[in-house]
């Protein structure tokens, strides 16, 4: 009898459209895949994102499938914490969607375009501290809800604009909205975002191994990895809001040859003094399999600028 891989995900219209496209993956190999669909804390609370934790909408999935009541699970990868789940195993990561930030404003406006005391809408500690030391004079709000929920705040003028994040935009199919996709120069994404992890129990290894040879990207897996080892090392000694992209790139060897290697920017937010805040930055370039020391390096380095500095939750 053919197994049937059932997949679990949160029921959110992103979740599903995340989970379907690991899922079409598959399918299209010859597996047949059943689509459960999870409730998680997270689904169910309107508290800030900061106030129920990071892995609030991780651990009912995980607790499902070592119930052996689905198979697979599907993340967005931000939102995993950084440790390790005893008895699952990080199956695959599929090709990364779009990692940037998107603004949604009203009347197509640019974030530079919006005036001074504009409100703008997030539920991210990173993109807060990094919209105020842009230092637009912007008022931040916080806010939950889903992508829709997000956006109708803007459409029905009570907010001036929102920032999401590009992906979850594209894969619901709402990228149209954007007014602006903001450089990372602006504003550097959360660790791992626009990237999706894909787990199974670590026991199944016929499973892990299929996951692993049809849906994961060796690349996408190398930027991410590089990507968390940072957010890891700082949370040992920073709680403030982090931000961290890395770029798979190609560089020159000693001997002229061409080489692939990682390059990675991460930030920080610290104390700017009188209720102002401030980013550190830095980067840094690594070879490929140097992904987590990579990480762990450049958050040793935002530690020394004075990342340390400033207290609160991080992302």
């Amino acid at each position: 009898m053919t197994r049937v891989i059932r997949m679990g995900t949160r029921g959110s219209k992103l979740a599903l459209a995340q989970t379907g496209t690991v899922a079409d993956t598959l399918r299209a190999t010859g597996v047949e895949v059943e689509i459960v669909t999870v409730t998680t804390p997270g689904d169910k609370s309107a508290a800030p994102i900061p106030t129920i934790g990071v892995g609030v909408f991780t651990s009912a999935l995980r607790e499902a499938l070592l119930r052996n009541e689905v198979d697979v699970i599907v993340h967005s990868y931000k939102d995993l914490p950084t440790a390790p789940e005893p008895g699952i195993a990080l199956a695959a990561v599929p090709p990364r969607e779009d990692p940037r930030d998107a603004l949604i404003a009203r009347d197509g406006l640019t974030l530079g375009e919006l005036p001074p005391g504009a409100t703008v809408g997030t539920g991210a500690p990173r993109r807060t501290a990094q919209l105020r030391a842009l230092g637009l004079g912007l008022e931040i709000v916080p806010i939950r809800g889903n992508i829709d929920t997000r956006m109708r705040k803007v459409t029905d003028g009570e907010l001036d604009a929102v920032v999401l994040a590009r992906a979850g935009l594209a894969r619901i199919g709402r990228a149209e909205a954007i007014t602006e996709t903001l450089d990372p120069i602006q504003m550097l994404p959360a660790p791992a975002q626009g990237a999706l992890a894909v787990e199974c129990r670590a026991a199944d290894v016929d499973l892990e191994h299929l996951l692993r040879s049809t849906v994961d990207d060796e690349g996408t897996r190398a930027a991410v990895t590089a990507e968390r080892a940072l957010l890891a090392a700082l949370e040992a000694g920073c709680s403030a809001p982090v931000g961290a992209l890395a770029e798979i790139v190609e560089d020159l060897d000693a001997e002229g040859k061409v080489v692939e290697r990682i390059s990675l920017r991460g930030t920080a937010a610290i104390d700017g003094g009188n209720g102002a805040v401030d980013m550190v930055r830095a980067s840094a370039l690594a070879d490929k399999d140097q992904a987590a020391q990579l990480g762990k390096d450049l958050a040793a380095e935002l530690l020394d600028l004075g990342a340390g500095a400033l207290s609160g939750p991080a992302q």
